[in-house]
Formats: structure tokens, C-alpha cells, sequence
């Protein structure tokens, strides 16, 4: 059987995995990727000290996406923007599953490339 700590430590995982796996709703559900997200942080961050940390690791990338996107929408009309727009939704996606696996293992992951906005 489980100690309460442990128990408190697998959920605090759990909801630090699914905060960042929430980016993927956004291929789902327009403005999902960036609602899912906040939502869970502003609930959770009080509860699990770890959560905090994670919410604005995701927030930072949403914002950075949202930059790197708008860059590489104007630089489409030159063409190089095409596929920097494919590899930013990949890169999306990438960092979403690695760093909810590296959550629910209990480490902290900064995505590469993400702009630190938020402290």
C-alpha cells in the first residue's frame, strides 16, 4: 500500500504530465491548447508547489509559439516560413509528450528554444 506521500507525489506527477499534455488540445479544440492549460494551473498550483513551476514552463511556450508563429507566418510570403510553420507544430507536439513524460517522473523540463517571460 501506498504512503500518503506517495500518493500526493503520483498525483502532483499525474497533474504536472496532464498540464502539459494539455497543449495537444489545441490540434483537437480551437483555443484548447491555450484554455486546458491555464485552467489546470490556476487550480492546481495551490494544491501542488511543483505545479506552479510547470504551468509557467507551459504558458512561456504558448507565448513563444505564439511568436515564433506570427514570425513565420510573415516570412511564408518568402517561403521559408512554410516549413518552420511544419516544424514549430511538430516541435509542439515533441515537447508536450516529453515533458509530460518528464513531469509524471517528477523533473522539471524547460522546453528548448522557449522564451522566459513568465518567472
Amino acid at each position: 500500500m501506498e504512503s500518503t506521500s506517495d500518493a500526493t507525489s503520483q498525483d502532483e506527477r499525474q497533474w504536472g504530465m496532464f498540464l502539459h499534455l494539455s497543449l495537444l488540445a489545441g490540434f483537437v479544440i480551437p483555443f484548447g491548447g491555450l484554455i486546458a492549460p491555464i485552467v489546470i494551473w490556476q487550480m492546481k498550483k495551490a494544491e501542488y508547489a511543483s505545479i506552479d513551476a510547470h504551468g509557467k514552463i507551459v504558458l512561456n511556450w504558448i507565448i513563444s509559439g505564439f511568436i515564433y508563429g506570427t514570425v513565420f507566418l510573415i516570412l511564408s510570403f518568402l517561403l521559408i516560413g512554410i516549413p518552420l510553420l511544419f516544424a514549430l507544430g511538430i516541435i509542439s507536439i515533441v515537447y508536450s509528450i516529453v515533458g509530460g513524460i518528464k513531469a509524471n517522473n517528477g523533473e522539471i523540463w524547460r522546453y528548448p528554444g522557449s522564451l522566459t517571460l513568465i518567472k
